[in-house]
């Protein structure tokens, strides 16, 4: 004698299974979609945007832009033609969605050092670390991450009150 509840419970759920598991990757598929081929809006867009651009206002940004068209640090005696004796030598490398620095400070000064990451995608988050005070002849390593690709890394230094 066949067992009928056993039966119908197996083609109960092939019935049910399918239009599930459809769902699943139809949610999955557009998921990917949005985070790969979705519109990334132009800068002005972003900033035209209210609330948009306010991390790149303001002087720390100021600064930074400076500080990347001058070739990193900033230095009040390099304007009056003295050569500085502050600023760690960093060095960044990134690969894939990691943006990795290692610093040393080879002046007899204290210096406070920030790694900066902004991220390619307009959801992903930019990130800033923690300041870390570099000794004279310390050394530190820094890594960063964004979900997808890294647009720009930088670093910025800052003197501290002797």
């Amino acid at each position: 004698m066949r067992w009928p509840h056993r039966h119908f419970a197996r083609r109960a759920a092939r019935r049910t299974v399918p239009p599930a598991l459809a769902l699943l990757i139809a949610a999955g598929l557009v998921v990917c979609a949005e985070t790969r081929g979705g519109h990334v809006p132009a800068e002005a867009e972003v900033y035209a945007q209210p609330g948009g651009g306010a991390e790149r206002e303001g002087p720390e940004y100021e600064k930074h832009r400076a500080q990347k068209k001058h070739g990193g640090v900033e230095s009040r005696g390099a304007e009056r033609g003295r050569t500085s004796r502050f600023g760690a030598t960093c060095r960044t490398n990134t690969k894939g969605s990691r943006a990795i620095a290692s610093c040393h400070n080879p002046y007899p000064e204290t210096d406070r050092v920030r790694l900066h990451v902004e991220c390619e995608r307009w959801w992903d988050i930019d990130t800033d670390s923690a300041p870390v005070e570099i000794a004279p002849a310390g050394y530190t390593e820094f890594v960063e991450w964004c979900w997808k690709e890294i647009r720009e890394v930088w670093i910025t230094h800052e003197r501290l009150a002797s």
